[in-house]
């Protein structure tokens, strides 16, 4: 077997020595102790068969041109493993070292990392220390960052309709139990007017209660591609907006309708429910007397736009409208608003059916508008 040959067989079973074992807690917790461990180990190796093959052409050179006894050739053999020893000792401690510096700073942002995902853990979301790097390790904190931005605002999402529930159940309720329980004591007597007030707010209930479950519905269901079906969009824009005729006719609202012919690729209940929502958006807030809805093809997607004359929206605050339980109205009276969940369950169905939603406002005038993908895009 040559040198090199036993070399590497040696160096094979210092590797497998080298291995982690379930007993080396500082191997299994600290990434700084593995890189130095595997660094030492390549230097070791790389060293070894530099200073063997030295070695051994030293010794074939001592033995072709010099003429000694075997005394001088097992000296100068010494000399020469001595040399290589204390050479490759200093070379793994100077380059111990220097690895140890160097990687210490690229696993201190790992660290800091740690740090932060422990806070998260505990509700605290402060961003990691970016590093002037594009590397991995650069990226890797760079998306934390992200993450822990998106979940801080879930959460302020979670706490804010936490609350805006509590409020729209508190009121109704407390009059409901007051009403109730003064007619029980035979404080007040029972009129319609006081029986048709009860029932507004039972009716209030209800309805907040079903945008909830529709909004939860639609949340669960994560409409997959194959779930998406080829349908006629002109036929449910059409036979949602009949339903509402009466209503509008009630309402003296006048209706011009341009649809224009198309399959699209989506959930035709899906689609119906936001018609539906736009169109009692409609009804709640019109001050013209009017409401114009289009829909039309644009390249591979298909988009409808309801438009209509409203309360005055903020150019800030046209992305907000969407937001769950987002109202106008600061006072949440009932008078000038609703629960405030309807467009985030249109927002919720686009969403799902890979479209988008958006609000161009021009004072008064209003423009509600979403995309859906047609069904040969």
């Amino acid at each position: 077997m040559t040198v090199i040959a036993k070399l590497l067989k040696r160096s094979g079973e210092w590797g497998i020595a080298l291995l982690p074992s379930k007993n080396w807690f500082f191997w299994r917790r600290s990434i700084l102790a593995k890189l130095i461990l595997i660094n030492l180990l390549i230097i070791a190796i790389v060293i070894w068969l530099a200073g063997v093959s030295v070695k051994d052409f030293a010794c074939l050179l001592s033995k072709q041109y010099q003429v000694a006894d075997g005394a001088s050739s097992n000296l100068f053999d010494r000399t020469m493993q001595f040399y290589l020893i204390r050479a490759s000792i200093l070379a793994v401690i100077v380059a111990g070292i220097l690895y140890y510096f160097l990687v210490r700073k690229l696993i201190l942002p790992l660290q800091h990392l740690g740090t932060s995902a422990q806070k998260m853990a505990r509700g605290e979301f402060q961003p990691c220390r970016e590093i002037p790097s594009e590397d991995e390790i650069g990226r890797l904190i760079s998306d934390f960052n992200h993450l822990s931005s998106k979940l801080q605002q879930t959460e302020e999402l979670r706490k804010k309709m936490v609350s805006d529930i509590a409020h729209e159940l508190r009121t109704p309720l407390t009059n409901i139990t007051g009403y109730l329980e003064a007619l029980s004591t035979g404080v007040i007597q029972g009129e319609p007017e006081l029986y048709r007030s009860l029932h507004e707010e039972a009716l209030h209930l209800t309805g907040l209660v079903e945008e909830l479950h529709q909004l939860n519905i639609w949340e669960s269901k994560r409409l997959g591609q194959g779930e998406l079906q080829k349908i006629s969009v002109e036929n449910v824009l059409e036979t949602t907006l009949k339903s509402f005729e009466l209503e509008l006719n009630n309402r003296e609202i006048k209706v011009a309708a341009n649809i224009q012919a198309a399959d699209i690729l989506g959930n035709r209940e899906g689609i119906k429910q936001v018609i539906t929502n736009l169109l009692k958006n409609v009804l709640q807030y019109d001050r013209g007397g009017w409401v114009k809805i289009e829909g039309k093809k644009e390249g591979h997607i298909y988009k409808v736009v309801v438009t209509n004359l409203g309360q005055p929206i903020p150019d800030d605050k046209a992305d907000q409208v969407f937001e769950r339980f987002y109202r106008l109205d600061s006072s949440r009276n009932r008078k000038t608003g609703g629960a405030g969940l309807g467009l985030a369950i249109i927002k919720e169905i686009i969403d799902q059916h890979r479209g988008e939603v958006g609000l161009i406002s021009r004072q008064d005038e209003h423009s509600f508008w979403f995309t859906v993908p047609l069904a040969d895009a």
